[in-house]
């Protein structure tokens, strides 16, 4: 994807909301710069807490291997059970 995007009278370039939720990027978060050829952003991924991480999919495991046998879940039967939501905050 390419955008053209102006540059304003302070050196400021705003970023699309659709690029900055395509790559992660909210409201404080740093980025990094690299310049060469040209200009190239990327955002500073945020330190994981591996310690946190363990404990997590510690968990998650344990729901999965209360899932009887190779069979697919019955609807409902894994509610609540998505990595995802464990980080979000």
């Amino acid at each position: 994807m390419t955008l053209r995007l102006k540059v304003g009278r302070k050196g400021y370039v705003i970023l699309p909301k659709a690029v900055r939720e395509a790559v992660g990027i909210e409201e404080g978060d740093e980025v990094i710069v690299e310049v060469g050829e040209g200009i190239v952003l990327k955002p500073v991924r945020k330190k994981v807490d591996v310690e946190e991480l363990r404990r997590v999919l510690r968990r998650h495991w344990e729901v999965l291997k209360g899932v009887p046998g190779r069979r697919e879940p019955a609807p409902g039967e894994l509610a609540g059970s998505y990595l995802e939501e464990e980080f979000e905050q």
